[in-house]
């Protein structure tokens, strides 16, 4: 990650709400994207994401609030802006009858940005297919081709949706390391993936809708602190030598019997501490952890806290209907 990034955003969505008639898609997001970073739009089916790219990119006007990319307006300046954007979106507009060349040479003469196929085709891994109809790449080779398109003349802004659905590992990790050389150069990345790891190792900073809201918005770092960190071992001890390790964690303790001894797991938001508690305390007690593991909480399961609360209170809505 690049920790260079410019103070100064160059996207920011202020308080933005956006409506199809009466329902409300988008309800008060907020977040900004600085150059020179990454920032993972995520939500669950239906939560927005989709609209507020749109919008950002100046194909709809939002109801209320304000975005500015680059300082415009991107509904009044949308042409000024593309011409500073690449655009990967989940839909490919490739020209099947074209070939792979053909089809970058047609996207040079209507691109403002300068850049050469050949460039483009080298850095996606496309070289030897050049001469290729498009109609004959597989899945993977296509977004490939998008991904090409979406790097040519290295854009500002990249906005990618969704970029390594349907790629082999070799093809994502080549995407995953063009997009830290354009970010490193000092290029901005708006990225939605449901690839959750993929987001937590690219992204500095992301937002998480649910239901047209922001449930989690911030640093990676933050958002991931936002729930509980987890301790986890086996270990041969009496109940009540567990339960003298209970009082001593700033965590929460839960001990079950196990094969082998007391399966102990821990929650907890000061992860350090606690950990150096449970080494401390088996040293105390001339014991010996088993299976010892520790870490903080992912991105997926900040995702699935999002979700489940997502359930809960559309099940509630139902029920008081």
């Amino acid at each position: 990650m690049n920790n260079a990034a410019s103070d100064s955003p160059v996207v920011s969505v202020d308080h933005v709400w956006c409506s199809y008639g009466d329902f409300i898609a988008v309800r008060d997001v907020s977040f900004a994207v600085a150059r020179g970073s990454i920032h993972a739009l995520l939500g669950t089916n239906g939560a927005g994401k989709t609209t507020l790219l749109e919008t950002i990119q100046g194909f709809r006007q939002p109801a209320r609030g304000h975005i500015d990319v680059f300082g415009f307006d991107p509904a009044r300046e949308r042409t000024r802006i593309a011409a500073r954007t690449g655009t990967m979106l989940q839909e490919s507009g490739l020209v099947d009858e074209m070939t792979v060349a053909g089809q970058l040479e047609l996207w040079q003469g209507l691109n403002l940005r300068e850049d050469n196929p050949d460039r483009v085709l080298e850095l996606v891994g496309l070289t030897h297919r050049r001469k290729v109809a498009v109609s004959a790449l597989s899945g993977g080779e296509r977004r490939r081709l998008d991904f090409a398109m979406a790097l040519w003349g290295d854009p500002e802004v990249l906005v990618l949706d969704e970029p390594t659905t349907g790629l082999d590992p070799q093809s994502r990790r080549m995407v995953w390391r063009t997009i830290h050389d354009l970010v490193a150069a000092g290029s901005a990345v708006l990225l939605t993936t449901h690839y959750l790891e993929e987001a937590q190792s690219l992204a500095e900073t992301v937002t998480i809708l649910d239901r047209g809201r922001v449930a989690r918005e911030g640093p990676m770092a933050d958002v991931l602190a936002s729930i509980p960190a987890t301790i986890g071992f086996t270990v041969m001890a009496a109940p009540e030598t567990v339960s003298e390790l209970a009082a001593q964690l700033a965590g929460d303790l839960d001990a079950s019997s196990a094969a082998g001894g007391t399966r102990v797991d821990i929650s907890t938001s000061r992860l350090q501490e606690d950990v150096g508690r449970v080494i401390d305390w088996a040293r105390g007690h001339d014991l010996v952890v088993d299976r010892l593991r520790s870490s903080p909480a992912s991105l997926e399961e900040v995702f699935l806290v999002v979700a489940d609360a997502d359930a809960e209170a559309a099940s509630g809505e139902r029920t008081s209907a």
